[in-house]
């Protein structure tokens, strides 16, 4: 019995300490009922009714969960406002998909909780140069009033974000930011391009993560949703993480919960329908990924400290 408390102890005070690494963003270096929010119905519908290869066809536009914080209905609404005409991403419903990923990780545990609390933290940084921006432009302009709250009588912070020019997209915070010298590409900085690649980074992560759990194959018993979760974080943000944090991280894994947990979280029944489901989710994702990563790459920023 002393043994398995040892142990116990042992597993615990690594999960801590893996969850004050990212707190302190020292992974950096190498890494309430139904919410009802927006709903993009017309981009749900034409989502549900194209023939797509990810198996989601035929399902309706998704519904509020019951009872549940996190709500994919939500994260999808806000994954599909993202992407624009132009090939960019607009910055306001990115950071809200991220508002609802973090409610998807901290129902997944304590230790999941620690590490969206860092999440919210990129966040915020995103938003509160967008409200900084706003602020010297105004007094660039010689004015008492702040632009953005002269027009719309907004003073949420995300809301504002939704105004930004320098921080409307990623396209414009990039050029903004490289043209004002903000990016430093020799040592740590709080700029939004280097907060934007660390949750870009976090983002493939969970795409692959949710794509694996979608998978229903053919043939053969599912995976545990620790396994995939393992199997995703090895091939993504492991690569930039030390040996030990890979080890705590990949020790968190196994406390994540069993499948039908998310079975429940999203409001399913069965395997094929979460796969219905989450497929929506990763396409809508990938999207978001996809044009990020093109607009980093172009711009060589893949590699910030």
């Amino acid at each position: 019995m002393g043994v398995k408390r040892k142990a116990a102890a042992a597993i615990i005070v690594l999960l801590l300490f893996l969850g004050s690494l990212w707190l302190q963003g020292r992974l950096d270096y190498h890494w309430d009922h139904c919410l009802k929010g927006y709903n993009q119905i017309n981009n749900l519908n034409q989502l549900s009714n194209s023939s797509d290869t990810s198996g989601s066809e035929g399902l309706g536009v998704l519904e509020p969960c019951p009872g549940q914080t996190f709500q994919v209905s939500v994260l999808l609404s806000h994954l599909l406002a993202a992407p624009t005409s132009t090939s960019d991403v607009l910055l306001q419903p990115y950071l809200s998909s991220w508002d609802e990923l973090v409610k998807f990780m901290d129902s997944l545990g304590p230790m999941f909780g620690l590490i969206s609390t860092e999440i919210r933290t990129k966040t915020s940084i995103i938003r509160q140069l967008a409200v900084l921006s706003d602020q010297n432009r105004e007094a660039e302009l010689g004015s008492d009033v702040h632009p953005v709250s002269m027009k719309t009588g907004i003073k949420n912070d995300a809301q504002a974000l939704q105004h930004s020019g320098a921080y409307r997209s990623v396209h414009s915070m990039i050029w903004v930011e490289l043209d004002r010298g903000l990016v430093d590409f020799k040592q740590q900085t709080d700029s939004g391009c280097r907060t934007l690649l660390r949750l870009h980074r976090a983002l493939l992560w969970l795409k692959l993560f949710l794509r694996k759990l979608a998978e229903n194959p053919a043939a053969g018993q599912l995976k545990s949703p620790s396994d995939l979760c393992r199997e995703a974080y090895q091939h993504t943000l492991a690569q930039h993480h030390t040996w030990l944090v890979r080890r705590a991280a990949e020790l968190s894994f196994i406390a994540l919960p069993d499948r039908g947990f998310f079975f429940r979280l999203v409001c399913v029944q069965n395997q094929e329908q979460l796969g219905k489901v989450l497929n929506r989710v990763v396409q809508a994702i990938g999207e978001v990924y996809d044009r990020t990563q093109q607009a980093l790459e172009e711009n060589d920023l893949l590699n910030l400290p």
